[in-house]
């Protein structure tokens, strides 16, 4: 009787065991699918992918960081540097200092946050790496290829000797450290930058070249992935790096905050021009270009050349600034034949029409003329080294060409 009793206790014992493992299994697999779900549908509803890329020293401390602007259907892209002295009044802090504080002091979420409101976008997901890691990584990658064009040959104050060659190398991770450490005196701090930017454009080249390191997700994409450090989990973060690998890493586009310096407590603090109102617009028409469905935008980068056609000094040489913020490479910047321009003219010397209403739309101009070419005369001297030339009007007062009342 005992025995029998026994053997109903045991069979209620593992029904029960049963079930209480068959109701963790269902609420294991909802929360996962909801949660996958969730990540999942972020990266897919997103039409452009904008990423944060922090390089840290290993100390906390901010070597450089770059916003990515990808649109994975064209696979063109835009890198957007923020030099780490950007000031303004951060509310994460309560006060007016240097933007890469924010990481130091904040953690990177919140500096992605401040990121996001200096840029005027949301910037969703990160990448952060550590100097002592991105060199491992860069060696797992065989190396990155940068152009460099003078040779150094420098020893610091500590008495350590940076050495790099000239010319289009392809550096080992050692390399790369000197490459981001090095330091000339009186050296141009756009220069530094310009290193920096350098450095994350070949890492998405390099990635590209080397895709399928990732694609394979082998023991190698393994190891890639745990040197990155993203607020993703590992499948989300494959899926990311999968899509950026497939970026045309050949004509990423470049941006970085202009503006000007000034002393604030004894820091050298650079304040974005017209209080970060240029930059947000810069990305917004960076981002517009990589949606256009003509994909002109990516084939090359645009030169203008900008003439001041009123009597307000230094009008050609502000608007310079704002369209170079914009990712154009403006060629020149000088006066017109007339400081009597009543309206705003762009010629277009190329004949393309969605690209001159691009130019156009980043200072609400819709006078646009296109030149005629006269294609019998082979010695006609012309604006061929520009695509465009703005010839601004009394009607620009800046930032935009007010509407004629």
């Amino acid at each position: 009787m005992k025995k029998f009793k026994f053997r109903d206790e045991q069979k209620g014992a593992i029904f029960l065991v049963i079930m209480f493992l068959i109701i963790v299994s269902v609420i294991v697999f909802m929360a996962v699918s909801l949660r996958t779900d969730a990540i999942g549908e972020r990266l897919a509803d997103d039409q452009v992918i904008r990423v944060l890329t922090v390089m840290d020293d290993g100390d906390n401390n901010v070597i450089f960081s770059n916003v990515l602007i990808y649109y994975p259907v064209s696979k063109k892209a835009a890198i957007v540097n923020i030099p780490g002295n950007t000031g303004s009044i951060y509310q994460s802090l309560g006060r007016v200092d240097r933007i890469d504080e924010v990481y130091r002091e904040k953690g990177i979420e919140t500096y992605r946050r401040e990121i996001s409101k200096l840029l005027g976008c949301t910037v969703p997901f990160h990448m952060v790496f550590k100097l002592d890691d991105f060199i491992y990584l860069t060696d797992i990658l065989n190396g990155l290829r940068i152009f460099n064009p003078s040779p150094v040959d420098i020893v610091s104050e500590a008495g350590e000797r940076w050495l790099l060659p000239s010319g289009a190398v392809n550096f080992d991770g050692d390399k790369i450290s000197t490459y981001l450490k090095y330091h000339i005196e009186d050296e141009n701090p756009s220069d530094v930058q310009e290193r920096y930017q350098n450095v994350i454009a070949a890492f998405f080249s390099t990635l590209h070249d080397k895709r399928g390191y990732i694609t394979m997700k082998n023991a190698m994409s393994k190891k890639i992935l745990k040197l990155i450090h993203m607020n993703l989990d590992n499948r989300d973060s494959f899926r990311l790096l999968e899509m950026i690998s497939e970026m045309d890493a050949e004509t990423v586009v470049r941006q970085t905050v202009t503006g000007r310096i000034r002393i604030v407590d004894s820091q050298k603090l650079l304040f974005p021009l017209n209080n970060g109102e240029f930059i947000k617009e810069a990305v917004k028409q960076s981002t517009n270009m990589l949606l256009s469905t003509g994909g002109t935008y990516a084939s090359r980068v645009y030169v203008l050349e900008i003439k001041n056609g009123t009597s307000i000094q230094g009008l050609a040489h502000n608007t310079s600034i704002l369209f170079q913020n914009a990712s154009y490479d403006v060629l020149s910047a000088m006066n017109a034949d007339s400081n009597d321009y009543e309206k705003t003219v762009i010629i277009d010397h190329i004949g393309n029409k969605e690209i001159a209403a691009m130019v156009g739309d980043f200072i609400h101009c819709k006078n646009i003329v296109e030149e005629e070419v006269d294609l019998s005369n082979t010695e006609r001297e012309t604006a061929a080294d520009v695509d465009f030339t703005i010839i601004l009007g009394k009607d620009f007062d800046g930032r935009y060409v007010r509407a004629s009342k």
